[in-house]
């Protein structure tokens, strides 16, 4: 399990979920960790979770759609350990959905703050210390919502996540010649705490869960397999790709 050995990792919205599953991976497989979230109590009791287990991480707790949080992550990891190799732009919310035609500005505005500037921002500070190292790797989280596969009542949260795309796409492109590769991950329904209360009852869960060719909803710990593939060399000629990991959900409509 080393296949991030001597390198140091970035993850937003690490307190739970993929994030979560993602920091706990990368640190088993060699990494020295930086968290980031809003929650500090749970920042800091998966700290004491990865060094018990033999890894190093810290702990950063601030809001992604600030700017200055976002500079504070790297500074820390260069103040820490010295460099960032990888950063997992993962923060994000459902926001507020419904009917788009009921949907308020402020709603609207806060989701794409989140979802889409917020990774920017990060992707901003992240990419400008990489390019000192000699690259590095970028990977966002959108969604297979809003890619291949329209769900009603989310029009905030589809438009931010495809935005990523766009903007993983346009960062690639930019910041390839200097060695750094950014890429996404397209996630299906995920046993997270959101998916969870999004589909507090067992229709609901049946639906969802229907919606996916395997006929099942992913772990994070899956998702954060994949994730671990774009930030190691197993992926070192792959960049600007949106990658369904989705369960099939994009090809099943039954």
């Amino acid at each position: 399990m080393s296949r991030l050995n001597g390198k140091v990792a970035l993850i937003t919205g690490a307190s739970s979920g993929i994030g979560r599953a993602t920091a706990k991976l990368f640190a088993a497989e060699g990494a020295r960790v930086v968290l980031g979230a809003r929650r500090d109590a749970e920042l800091q009791s998966l700290v004491k979770e990865i060094e018990a287990a033999g890894g190093t991480a810290v702990a950063v707790a601030g809001d992604v759609r600030s700017e200055d949080y976002a500079k504070a992550l790297v500074d820390t990891a260069v103040s820490r350990f010295g460099k960032l190799d990888i950063a997992f732009n993962n923060a994000g919310t459902l926001g507020e959905a419904g009917a788009s035609t009921g949907v308020s500005e402020a709603g609207w505005t806060d989701t794409l703050a989140i979802n889409l500037t917020g990774s920017f921002l990060g992707a901003k500070h992240q990419i400008a210390q990489m390019t000192k190292n000699g690259g590095g790797s970028v990977i966002f989280t959108s969604t297979f919502v809003g890619h291949s596969f329209a769900f009603p009542g989310v029009a905030a949260y589809a438009a931010s996540k495809s935005g990523l795309i766009g903007l993983t796409q346009a960062l690639a492109a930019e910041f390839g010649p200097q060695g750094v590769r950014v890429n996404a991950v397209l996630p299906g329904a995920v046993d997270t705490d959101m998916y969870r209360d999004m589909n507090n009852t067992a229709e609901s869960q049946a639906f969802v869960t229907n919606l996916h060719a395997l006929k099942r909803v992913a772990t994070p710990e899956e998702l954060a397999r994949s994730v671990l593939y774009f930030a190691s060399d197993d992926s070192a000629f792959v960049t600007g790709t949106a990658s369904l990991v989705d369960g099939g959900a994009s090809i099943s409509r039954t």
